[in-house]
């Protein structure tokens, strides 16, 4: 059952969203998208909106339809009938080529020119857009890809491949950027590196549709997140809400006790200050650790889904 705090942080989610001025870019509503020769919807009427500005997170396991709902965000799965989905207040079915000068979308496998060298790979897909360009420079240098610039893409590693990829997807300065796993392949480095850069973009206005199995990333960039499981979205909110209605109100404190062994000891987080236990264990024990019992994502997301991230099915 949920708790008066994750009830009053869902609350104030859902009344921050319907208060909201900010723009709607990303309008899906009731969407149910079937592929040809096929009698199951990949999709079953899915709602959502991402708003200007906001990094919106789409999760959930292999087939839950994550891939089926970017592709037709992006035009790759086209229908004549897709009018209850809009990008940048017009619906995609009425959108041409155009949609991507708006748009940016870096795949979560790369696929560049490989005889190509990177900078080569920037400028030709530079060429492809009406409007100005960033410079190609400033933008290798900013994923640490000057020093490979005029390398061949094919003696590049997976890593760089990917660097390359996520500044190919902005470098035209869209709107809204859609990223399918950017940090895939990725050292620790770079990783972080990527996801400053994401901040960065989001600080500048703009909107980022995210697909990952990594909650780390989740947790640190996105404003909303919507678990897909088998064509539905099996719940949509903020990040901290979700977490706040599936965690526990409680202190965890590990400890040594007289014998030198560790122990561990939970009390509610409501009232804390007046728990007599608990302030006896703080003046009396060697306290080791002490932290909230916070739920992770994908804690979240198998209570909510009864399935894994890691599922492939």
């Amino acid at each position: 059952m949920m708790n008066s705090y994750a009830t009053g942080a869902i609350d104030r989610f859902e009344s921050e969203t319907a208060s909201s001025t900010e723009e709607t870019l990303i309008s899906v509503e009731q969407l149910t998208y079937s592929y040809p020769k096929t009698t199951i919807p990949a999709v079953t009427d899915v709602s959502f909106n991402v708003r200007k500005g906001e990094i919106f997170g789409l999760l959930g396991p292999s087939g839950a339809g994550k891939s089926t709902i970017q592709k037709i965000l992006t035009r790759q799965n086209r229908t004549k009938n897709t009018t209850n989905v809009s990008i940048l207040g017009k619906p995609i079915n009425q959108w041409g080529q155009d949609l991507y000068e708006h748009i940016g979308v870096g795949f979560e496998l790369p696929n560049h020119y490989v005889r190509m060298t990177a900078r080569e790979n920037l400028e030709f897909f530079s060429s492809l857009y009406k409007r100005p360009t960033r410079d190609v420079d400033e933008l290798l240098n900013m994923v640490g890809l000057q020093k490979g610039a005029d390398v061949y893409v094919e003696r590049f590693s997976k890593g760089m491949m990917m660097r390359l990829n996520f500044i190919r997807a902005i470098l035209h300065d869209p709107e809204i950027i859609f990223l399918d796993e950017p940090t895939s392949g990725l050292d620790p480095v770079n990783a972080q590196r990527l996801k400053e850069i994401i901040k960065n973009l989001q600080q500048a206005g703009k909107t980022i549709v995210l697909t990952t199995h990594n909650m780390t990333d989740v947790e640190e960039l996105c404003d909303q997140v919507g678990f897909m499981v088998a064509g539905q979205m099996k719940a949509l909110s903020s990040v901290k809400a979700l977490k706040a209605k599936y965690g526990q109100r409680l202190v965890h404190i590990e400890y040594k006790n007289s014998e030198e062994r560790f122990e561990t000891a939970s009390f509610p987080m409501d009232k804390l200050a007046q728990n007599e236990d608990f302030i006896q264990l703080l003046g009396q024990q060697d306290i080791h650790t002490i932290h909230s019992q916070e739920a992770s994502l994908d804690r979240v997301f198998a209570e909510v889904t009864g399935a894994r991230l890691d599922s492939e099915e």
